[in-house]
C-alpha cells in the first residue's frame, strides 16, 4: 500500500484526469476502503472527522447523535453481521457515543474498533463498546470523563467535570475557613448556573455506567479474555473507572493524555496492535492518509462504507459583507486602476 506521500500525487493525478472537476477523494477513499474489506471479509465502515484540521468554531467535528443518520445510510444493504470501524474522532458527549453503538448493534453481531490514529473522550467510549480494538503502536485513545460547556465572561470554555465539582467542595472549605474568600471565589462560581455541579456527578456517573454495561455484555465476554460470569461485571466496572473516575482524573491530569496499547493491555482491554498484520496496517494507514487529505478540503466529518455509500458534513463558511451606508454612493474604484482592473473589482462588488 502506498504511503501519505503516495497517495498525494494520486490524488493530484486524478485531479488533472478530471479537469476542471477536481480530485476524485471519493474513488481514493473508496478504493482503500475495498482493499480493507477484501483483507478481513468483514463489513467496513469508516467514521472520520477533520478536527485535526480545524477551521471554523461554528463546525461540529464531534460525535453527535445526528451522526445516527450517517451510520443508517452506511448500514443500508450491507449483508455482513460483523464490522471493522475504523474511529478518527475528538468524542463528543456520552450520549450521543450511546445512540452511535446501540444503533451499530442493532446491525452487527461482532464489531472491531480500529483506531489508526486518535479515537478520544465519547469516541474512546465507543470503542469500548466494540469486541475488540485494533490499534497501533502510534495510536491513543483518551480518558472518558465528561467536559462541561461553561458560559464565562470571555465567551465559552470546557472544564472536567470532575474539577467544577472540586471547585465548589475547594470554596466551600475556604470560605468556612475565613469569609473574606468569598471576594475572590465569587468570579470563578459566578459562571456555574444552578444544578451544575449535580449534572457533573451525573454526567461521570453516566460515562463510566454506560461503558461498565459494554464492557460486561461485548468485550470480556470472549472466552480468551478468561474472566468468570460472575466476575464480569466487577471487572468492567474496575475498567471504566481507569477511563473515567475521580482518581483517573489525578493519574491522566489532561482529558487529552494519550492511552496507547501496553496500557491498555496491562488494565484488561481486548486489544490488539496493528503492527502484528502488515498488509492490515498498510490498508487501516492508506485510508487514514486519504482522509486526512479530504480533510484540508470543505468535508469536516465523512462516514462511509465499503459499498461506495457515505454522509459528509461540510465544513460551515460564514460570508461576512460590509453594506453602504442610507444615502452614500457606491463606493468608486481608484482612478490609477486599468480598464480591465475596475471592471473585475466592481463585479466582486455585485
Amino acid at each position: 500500500m502506498p504511503n501519505w506521500g503516495q497517495i498525494l500525487q494520486e490524488v493530484k493525478e486524478s485531479a488533472q484526469k478530471r479537469h476542471p472537476h477536481g480530485p476524485d477523494l471519493d474513488g481514493i477513499r473508496l478504493k482503500y476502503i475495498k482493499a480493507l474489506q477484501a483483507i478481513s471479509g468483514r463489513a467496513v465502515i469508516s467514521y472520520a472527522s477533520g478536527w485535526l484540521q480545524r477551521r471554523n468554531e461554528q463546525t461540529s467535528y464531534s460525535v453527535e447523535g445526528s451522526d445516527v443518520h450517517g451510520l443508517m445510510e452506511c448500514c443500508y444493504e450491507v449483508q455482513e453481521r460483523e464490522l471493522d470501524l475504523i474511529l478518527h474522532s475528538p468524542g463528543g458527549s456520552a450520549q450521543a457515543a450511546e445512540q452511535v453503538l446501540e444503533y451499530l448493534r442493532t446491525r452487527f453481531d461482532y464489531i472491531r474498533a480500529i483506531v489508526p490514529l486518535q479515537a478520544k473522550s465519547a469516541a474512546t467510549m465507543i470503542a469500548l463498546g466494540c469486541d475488540e480494538i485494533l490499534m497501533g503502536d502510534h495510536s491513543e485513545l483518551g480518558p472518558i470523563d465528561p467536559q462541561i460547556l461553561v458560559p464565562v465572561p470571555e465567551g465559552r470554555r470546557y472544564a472536567p467535570a470532575h474539577a467544577i465539582i472540586r471547585d465548589f467542595k475547594r470554596a466551600k472549605e475556604e470560605c468556612k475557613e475565613d469569609v473574606s474568600n468569598i471576594a475572590a471565589w465569587t468570579p470563578i462560581l459566578r459562571s456555574y448556573a444552578g444544578g451544575l455541579i449535580e449534572f457533573c456527578h451525573q454526567q461521570v456517573k453516566l460515562s463510566i455506567e454506560v461503558v461498565a454495561n459494554w464492557l460486561a455484555r461485548y468485550m470480556l465476554r470472549h472466552d480468551d479474555m478468561g474472566i468468570p460470569d460472575g466476575e464480569r461485571s466487577s471487572k468492567a466496572k474496575e475498567i471504566a473507572e481507569w477511563f473515567g473516575s475521580e482518581e483517573s482524573y489525578d493519574r491522566f491530569r489532561t482529558h487529552g493524555r494519550p492511552i496507547r496499547c501496553p496500557e491498555l493491555l496491562s488494565n484488561g482491554v481486548r486489544v490488539r496492535r496493528l503492527e502484528d498484520d502488515a498488509a492490515l496496517q498498510d490498508a487501516v494507514l492508506s485510508i487514514l492518509h486519504v482522509n486526512e487529505i479530504t480533510f484540508n478540503g470543505p468535508a469536516a466529518k465523512v462516514i462511509e462504507n465499503h459499498l461506495g455509500r457515505r454522509y459528509v458534513i461540510v465544513e460551515q463558511k460564514v460570508m461576512l459583507q460590509a453594506g453602504i451606508p442610507p444615502g452614500q454612493p457606491p463606493q468608486q474604484p481608484p482612478p490609477h486602476l486599468s480598464r480591465q482592473q475596475r471592471r473585475l473589482l466592481e463585479r466582486k462588488r455585485r
